[in-house]
């Protein structure tokens, strides 16, 4: 396998199946506000983001995921590293759109999808706080998803799902709604699924199109080996673990723990470090 990550297919489209992830890019720790501005006070220019976008793109990793049609900053920052680096970067919008029936949210909406069209996206999934609005457990539906999804085709996008409601993957399939793709909690400590982590694991493996895992890590709850080990470990070979790094080193790491576990392999890294370097549990120094 090398050092290039594998990829995977959707609608068509060649994505590599690490994708990198935007919370720890734009201040969405899920930790605390100081986090938070901790994020923001690192990539405050499109020129900060490229050390973390080359390091992705060094192993082939080369697909971004997050509200990036509305967020200049981060749009321009990948255009800065595709002129840079000379390859392209291929974007995965998640849109907050106005789902209220009137005319005026359908043309903000509208509007708001087409945001994604000049930040260079190729897909547009819907974001969940958006849809989860318009499910109907006691029909199994969700209502008006197909006037979306058209909308997302008129702007040129492929349309997908941002599903942290784990009933939008099992809806959208039972109803063969024009979603090419699903976003999906998955994390071996459960943070943010709304269900136990078997039921879910169950909803991807059965899951009718690929699914985009998120949160592997717990938001730093769960080590990056431990994390990732159980993702790579637990979902099929078309599916894709999205990882957010604060450093190009934590980009290295997530990107060799990933590959030593889809080889089957101890990964190859430093130990950590520990005011007692020569405790026996530790093993001899170099090994």
């Amino acid at each position: 396998m090398g050092n290039v990550f594998p990829r995977t297919e959707v609608a068509g489209v060649s994505l590599s199946r690490m994708i990198i992830g935007t919370n720890w890019l734009l201040g969405y720790s899920h930790t605390s506000p100081s986090a938070d501005a901790r994020i923001r006070g690192r990539f405050a220019a499109p020129e900060d983001f490229f050390p973390m976008l080359e390091a992705f793109m060094g192993y082939g990793v080369d697909t971004i995921m997050g509200p990036i049609g509305k967020n200049p900053l981060i749009a321009g920052a990948i255009e800065h590293a595709r002129q840079k680096l000379g390859k392209d970067i291929i974007v995965i919008d998640t849109p907050v759109i106005d789902v209220s029936d009137t005319a005026e949210a359908r043309r903000e909406a509208e509007a708001t999808i087409r945001m994604g069209v000049k930040a260079g996206a190729r897909f547009s999934l819907l974001h969940h706080s958006s849809v989860e609005q318009l499910v109907n457990k006691n029909l199994g539906v969700i209502a008006r998803l197909p006037d979306y999804t058209k909308m997302v085709r008129d702007a040129g996008l492929i349309p997908g799902l941002s599903a942290h409601m784990p009933e939008l993957v099992v809806y959208s399939d039972a109803n063969g709604y024009d979603v090419q793709t699903y976003i999906q909690i998955y994390n071996c400590m459960g943070f943010m699924m709304q269900v136990e982590i078997e039921t879910v694991s169950a909803i991807i493996h059965s899951a009718k199109k690929p699914v985009m895992t998120i949160k592997p890590m717990a938001a730093g709850r769960a080590t990056p080996y431990v994390g990732l080990s159980f993702a790579w470990h637990t979902i099929r070979p078309c599916d894709m673990v999205t990882v957010g790094c604060f450093t190009p080193d934590e980009a290295h790491e997530d990107v060799e723990i990933s590959l030593a576990a889809l080889e089957g392999r101890f990964p190859n890294l430093e130990r950590r470090s520990s005011p007692n370097e020569g405790q026996a549990a530790f093993g001899k120094a170099g090994e």
